[in-house]
């Protein structure tokens, strides 16, 4: 056992005289004298050995455990990196849906119904001079009439279209539905006009249209 253990020291000696070489002339007698020490000791120098072999092992480990702490890391940075690109994307889209909020804000908003332009027409099913429904024309954009005059019948109409031949089909539903004195009437501007002067327009649109087809 003590030749095992003599032949232990002996090489770890000769594996440290590159070391030794490197080491003042006290520090080289100091640990001749140790490994005096250990040949006359091999308890201690079997605690010596066991020491480095779990200061070794406790080494390893701390590495093992650096690398993935370093791996997890950088998963993480990749992974900030990513949000962060993300988080750019985000706010040009923001940028880009502010400024086109902000120019739909400055259009003025477009109706649909509003036939307060241009041509349109509509039906009118009767005359009356004493029945004046004017209180009743704000309440349905599709129920109007003319605002009756001094001794002239209230012109009543049903119906706004921006098509003639809609216009006219409608009149012709509401003749066969009785009310045999249901005729077209057409508006621009807002203001009542013969049909003559709008039918050129209205041929004009109808003939564009048999083309396109």
């Amino acid at each position: 056992m003590k030749t095992r253990l003599l032949f232990v020291c002996l090489v770890l000696i000769f594996s440290g005289s590159q070391v030794f070489a490197q080491l003042t002339k006290a520090e080289k007698k100091e640990w001749k004298k140790k490994a005096k020490e250990f040949r006359t000791n091999p308890e201690a120098l079997k605690s010596f050995t066991e020491a480095k072999q779990k200061a070794e092992t406790t080494v390893v480990k701390q590495n093992d455990d650096l690398k993935q702490a370093q791996s997890t890391i950088s998963d993480k940075n990749a992974k900030i990196a990513d949000l962060e690109d993300q988080i750019s994307k985000m706010r040009i889209e923001l940028s880009s849906s502010k400024a086109e909020l902000a120019s739909l804000k400055l259009t003025p908003p477009v109706h649909v119904m509003d036939f307060s332009k241009g041509v349109v027409f509509k039906v009118q099913v009767g005359a009356f001079k004493n029945k004046d429904l004017a209180k009743y024309f704000d309440n349905n954009p599709n129920f109007g009439g003319d605002a009756a005059e001094k001794g002239e019948p209230q012109r009543i109409t049903i119906g706004i279209f921006r098509d003639y031949w809609e216009a006219d089909t409608f009149k012709k539903y509401m003749r066969d539905m009785g009310v045999k004195d249901a005729w077209i009437t057409p508006y621009r501007d807002g203001t009542r006009v013969e049909i003559k002067d709008v039918m050129e327009g209205v041929m004009a649109e109808k003939a564009e249209k048999a083309q396109k087809k």
